[in-house]
């Protein structure tokens, strides 16, 4: 997909991740404006939308939007926390408004850890409650993101094992390193994870996934730790691609466009890229040397033509 835009519906939450990118503020969306940004990037061409938030299920708009997208006719999705998808009934709202497409945001399936990450006693409960109504409602196409950080790094494998075998419909996992430079971040560094913490986890997951012919995307993370997956990469595959990204904030930052997006997000090279022989279609590391170590960056010797090769090619 080539031109994927974000819209921020609200900015409430009902949940206090310790690393949360977008914390709460009291913007929401209004039913108009949402419809007039859902026109805007349609005119620009985009071809899907994406409502998230903060917690887009807490904007009481958000069925109005999902039928809206659905009348012009442009893809759409939710990226959700699942915590009022518990609710039988709300899911049903969802789905007789139109909404076919969605990412489940989950840390652990370690109930402990994803409780303590989200700051909400019972966040894993009412994701399995979640995933068992959406088993049982069907017709909508359902995502794992997990944001991969110092509680999780080291199970990645198992939580990937567990959606697999527990819910077979669901078929794309999305793993995002954590983005260390947000406020709740700074505030919380014991969530930081190093790149030698997660390497063997992740990749252990990746060959689960491929094994069992799910789909997956990697991002921020620098192509020397993906191997035999760099193709998976959301940055590489952007650089690769000159795909297009826009995001529509609820705050001070408005309209967001992905222009020169690696240097304004923070990602820079060490001495040891200018060797490897993926350096140009590597997006290097996020906030070298601030929050991740160049000391564990290294140089890597595989041909490059093969895995642009089955980026172009629509490889997944």
């Amino acid at each position: 997909m080539a031109k994927l835009y974000y819209i921020q519906v609200t900015r409430e939450c009902n949940q206090m991740c310790r690393f949360c990118s977008n914390p709460p503020n009291e913007n929401r969306l209004t039913l108009k404006k949402g419809k007039n940004l859902i026109d805007y990037y349609i005119k620009k061409g985009c071809d899907g939308l994406v409502f998230t938030g903060g917690e887009p299920t807490l904007s009481e708009h958000l069925p109005s939007f999902i039928q809206y997208a659905n009348k012009r006719k442009v893809y759409h999705r939710i990226i959700t926390n699942g915590q009022r998808l518990a609710d039988f009934d709300y899911l049903k709202s969802l789905k007789e408004a139109g909404l076919y497409h969605m990412h489940l945001s989950v840390y652990s399936v370690k109930e402990d850890v994803q409780d303590f990450l989200t700051r909400n006693p019972g966040s894993w409960k009412h994701i399995l409650k979640a995933l068992e109504n959406l088993g049982q409602i069907g017709d909508i196409t359902v995502d794992i993101n997990i944001v991969i950080n110092y509680y999780n790094a080291d199970h990645l494998y198992e939580n990937a094992k567990f959606f697999v075998e527990t819910f077979p419909f669901v078929n794309h996992f999305v793993f995002n390193n954590l983005d260390p430079s947000t406020s709740r971040a700074r505030s919380n560094k014991d969530t930081i994870p190093t790149l030698n913490q997660l390497e063997l986890s992740l990749h252990d997951a990746l060959v689960f996934l491929s094994h069992h012919k799910k789909t997956f995307r990697i991002e921020r993370l620098p192509l020397c730790y993906l191997t035999d997956f760099e193709h998976t990469s959301t940055e590489t595959r952007k650089i690769v691609k000159s795909e297009d990204r826009s995001t529509f904030f609820l705050d001070n930052r408005g309209f967001l466009e992905e222009k020169d997006w690696l240097k304004k997000w923070g990602y820079s090279k060490a001495p040891c890229c200018e060797i490897c022989f993926l350096n140009s279609i590597c997006p290097g590391l996020f906030h070298m040397d601030k929050y991740y170590s160049s000391r564990e960056l290294y140089p890597v010797f595989v041909d490059k033509k093969t895995i642009m090769t089955r980026i172009l090619n629509g490889k997944r």
